[in-house]
């Protein structure tokens, strides 16, 4: 036989048993976890103790152009579960409030992660925070009130959740909708107690353990989406961990994400599974700077939760998106590695969906392209080399590997200059870095690239009109798309 032909016969070999052994699938997603909170991702600015983080990323492959594919969280969140960019849906801009919260973003014929891997033989759990919008119904079918203006007033005890979490392909849920309503825990699809966000975080993860623990014990491999609570406002580390940082609260609650991490980690090693359980660990986006009180942690006690990233949570800017991403397959994964590839949280479909052997549907994952060659091999390449970012005002961004376009004069966000400022300041329309020379995108350097804007501009309207980034057939968004919005100065919403 030829060398060739041997080759490749054994790399057939060796992606048939990949996709075979079906592994355990474990996201950990903390929320508002800034990149440069992760102390090995910013030795020398990060100052808040993340050792089970740490030890982690030396068992894993950790990514460092990593993005999530929005600034704030249910559009994030979206995206985690469905391969597709959020602004595909009706959602332009924020997140989901008060006033449409009854809605689910997902739309039930879509096709999630958890769908897809149950076609594999999956058991799939959810765990945490959801916040992509559900109702809350009586035992007739009413609606259950949950504000009065903007008071939080329900919903009670017994309140059915009849298209949640167990309707979007979920076997089991446990958690609770978003911060505002932290305080009501929802067991698959009734609401079943009522806890104080004090003890949130260490019942998310007790309840991982335990779920951990259980399926141990099985043959069928399962996933499990774990969604923590922390360190998004409201901040309330434990008593066991409160003063620990000697820099705040939020500095706390950091420390006891961090910790929890380690818990949820011990128990896949504890129950003799850890070696066959596949761990995506990662941020919905960046960190709030007014939550976190960026400020102090910086000029007081030199941590910058961005690193030397521009901009924090809700912006176009890097510190709005750049998140956290480190994965461990052991054995099949190289330890300690490190890969500078562009990649976003879209991928995580397409690649499980590789690993399970499965084929994505032609409408599934629109915006989703495997990874596993990456995880593989660091040096790997792929044909997909644009993402876009979405801000909380609803700005775009695309990016390839050395430039970054975004389409606003300002942050696109709460940081300053916000675009209302930027407009009045005379800012240029558009942004162009150059992300190789000035990662930190302190130069606008668009006038000086008229052909790079003109193509990175018509990159994004192709994608935006295609249905998908990914090649097949065309798609459609659910609503229309405008990449060019007007200022709008309304508050956006802060949940």
């Amino acid at each position: 036989m030829k060398i060739s032909k041997l080759i490749v016969l054994l790399m057939l070999v060796v992606n048939y048993a990949w996709a075979q052994e079906k592994p355990n699938i474990v996201y950990i997603i903390c929320d508002d976890l800034g990149y440069g909170d992760v102390q090995v991702l910013n030795p020398e600015k990060g100052k808040i103790k993340t050792p089970k983080i740490d030890a982690l990323a030396k068992q894993s492959m950790m990514f460092t152009d990593a993005h999530s594919a929005a600034a704030v969280c249910t559009p994030s969140r979206y995206s985690i579960l469905t391969g597709r960019y959020s602004w595909r849906s009706r959602l332009q801009k924020g997140v989901l409030g008060t006033g449409d919260e009854l809605e689910p973003l997902i739309a039930e014929d879509i096709v999630t992660v958890p769908k897809m891997l149950k076609e594999a033989g999956y058991k799939t759990a959810a765990i945490g925070k959801w916040h992509l919008g559900f109702k809350f119904v009586d035992d007739e079918g009413n609606p259950v009130k949950v504000y009065e203006g903007k008071k939080v007033v329900g919903p009670a005890i017994g309140s059915t959740v009849p298209n949640g979490p167990i309707s979007r392909g979920f076997d089991s849920y446990i958690g609770f909708h978003h911060s505002r309503v932290m305080q009501t825990v929802i067991k698959d699809d009734k609401v079943i107690d009522k806890m104080p966000p004090i003890k949130m975080l260490q019942f998310l993860s007790d309840q991982a353990i335990e779920y951990i623990s259980k399926e141990s014990k099985n043959e069928t491999p399962f996933f499990m989406y774990l969604a923590l609570n922390s360190p998004h406002s409201p901040v309330v580390p434990s008593e066991a961990w409160q003063g620990k940082s000697g820099m705040g609260a939020y500095a706390d609650f950091v420390m006891e994400t961090d910790d929890v991490v380690g818990r949820v980690l011990t128990a896949l090693e504890e129950n003799g599974i850890a070696d066959n359980t596949l761990v995506f660990f990662t941020s919905d986006n960046g960190c709030s700077a007014p939550v976190a009180k960026a400020g102090k942690l910086e000029k007081e006690f030199g941590h910058y939760p961005s690193a030397n990233f521009r901009g924090y949570k809700s912006d176009i800017w890097e510190g709005g998106h750049r998140i956290p991403f480190i994965v461990r397959w052991p054995g099949k994964i190289e330890a300690n590695s490190v890969n500078d590839k562009l990649i976003c949280q879209t991928n995580l479909m397409a690649t499980c969906a590789e690993i399970a052997g499965l084929d994505l549907a032609e409408s599934a994952g629109v915006d989703s392209y495997s990874i596993l060659p990456m995880l593989k091999n660091k040096k790997s390449k792929t044909d997909y080399n644009f993402v876009i970012h979405h801000s909380i005002n609803g700005k775009f961004s695309i990016r390839n590997k050395k430039w970054k376009l975004e389409l606003t004069p300002g942050s696109g966000g709460w940081t300053g200059p916000t675009d209302v400022k930027a407009i009045k300041e005379n800012l240029p329309k558009i942004q162009l870095y150059n992300m190789k020379k000035d990662e930190e995108e302190t130069t606008n350097v668009y006038d000086k690239h008229p052909r790079i804007v003109k193509k990175l501009t018509e990159k994004l309207k192709q994608i935006v009109e295609n249905g998908r980034t990914t090649s097949g057939k065309l798609q459609q968004n659910d609503v229309f798309v405008d990449i060019y919005k007007t200022i709008d100065s309304k508050k956006t919403t802060t949940q």
